[in-house]
C-alpha cells in the first residue's frame, strides 16, 4: 500500500483525525435527522407493521376501484364526444342540403326577375 496514493484528497490529516471528524459528522446527522424525546413518539408497534395485516390490501383495492371509476367516466365522455360528432355531422348536411335547395330558389328567382324585366322593358317600348 502506497501512503502517498491514499493521502492524495486528504490533504495531510493523520489517519485518527479523519476518523474523528468521520465520528463527528455521523453524531450531527444522529442529531438531525432523531432529534431527543422523538424516539419515543410513536411505540414501536406501530412503527413496524405486522407481516400477518393485509393493511396494503385495502389501499389496493380502493386505488382499482378509483381507477375503474375513472375508466367509466372516461369512457362515457368519449361516447358523449362521439355522439356530438355524429349529430354535428347530421346537421351539417341537412345545412348543406338546405343551402343547395335555396340556391336553386335563388337562381329561379333570378330568372323569374330576368323574365319580369324582360316583359316590363317589352310593355315600356309598346307604350312609347
Amino acid at each position: 500500500m502506497n501512503p502517498s496514493s491514499q493521502d492524495t484528497g486528504s490533504g495531510g490529516i493523520p489517519e485518527d483525525r479523519k476518523l474523528y471528524v468521520v465520528d463527528s459528522i455521523n453524531d450531527l446527522n444522529k442529531l438531525n435527522l432523531c432529534p431527543a424525546g422523538s424516539q419515543h413518539l410513536f411505540p414501536l408497534e406501530e412503527k413496524i407493521p405486522d407481516i400477518g395485516t393485509n393493511s396494503g390490501n385495502g389501499n389496493h383495492s380502493l386505488f382499482l376501484v378509483g381507477l375503474i371509476i375513472v375508466l367509466i367516466v372516461s369512457l362515457a365522455l368519449v361516447s358523449f364526444v362521439i355522439f356530438l360528432i355524429v349529430q354535428t355531422g347530421n346537421k351539417m348536411e341537412d345545412v348543406s342540403r338546405r343551402l343547395a335547395a335555396e340556391g336553386r330558389d335563388i337562381d329561379d328567382l333570378k330568372k323569374i326577375n330576368s323574365i319580369i324585366v324582360k316583359r316590363l322593358n317589352q310593355l315600356d317600348s309598346e307604350q312609347n
